[in-house]
């Protein structure tokens, strides 16, 4: 994990270069996850741009406009010479980081016990969601119990 400063949030953003997503959606994509499952709280900081490209090796503009974004949305709010902090979470974060613990467990050892690596549950569980939720779904990003694919999200049926 990325650990900054000693008030910053731990956060660890992972770029998949192969994904054909963008860069900053990719960005802005892993911080509303960690959002949802309750790793980011309001208050936190988040890694400093610099920090960011020093794990990740991306452009510090990319993770300025992931940051805006995310600031455009009100989930965070940049603080001159302090950093960039957490406005809210999404969803009932605390109530599903409870909730999903045993399903956590249950899905990852049944997912070892099956020999499945990484990448097979990966596409496993984007093949679910894809048949789970149609094309004919609106994807909202502010639902509680809207589920984001590995590196995309629906919106109007439209992946973008």
């Amino acid at each position: 994990m990325l650990h900054t400063a000693a008030e910053s949030a731990a956060v660890e953003f992972r770029i998949d270069r192969r994904s054909g997503v963008a860069t900053c959606l990719q960005t802005v994509q892993q911080t509303k996850q960690a959002l949802r499952l309750g790793m980011l709280e309001p208050g936190d900081r988040l890694p400093t741009a610099r920090e960011v490209v020093e794990a990740t090796a991306i452009n510090p503009n990319t993770v300025l406009k992931a940051y805006r974004e995310l600031e455009r949305e009100g989930l965070v709010e940049a603080r001159r010479g302090l950093g960039t902090f957490v406005r809210r979470t999404l969803g009932g974060a605390a109530d599903a980081a409870a909730a999903d613990g045993p399903l956590r467990g249950d899905l990852a050892d049944r997912a070892r016990a099956a020999g499945l690596e990484k990448d097979d549950v990966g596409a496993l569980f984007t093949a679910v969601l894809d048949t789970t939720f149609s094309t004919n779904d609106t994807y909202d990003p502010d639902d509680a119990n809207g589920a984001e694919t590995a590196g995309r999200s629906r919106k109007g049926g439209q992946e973008r």
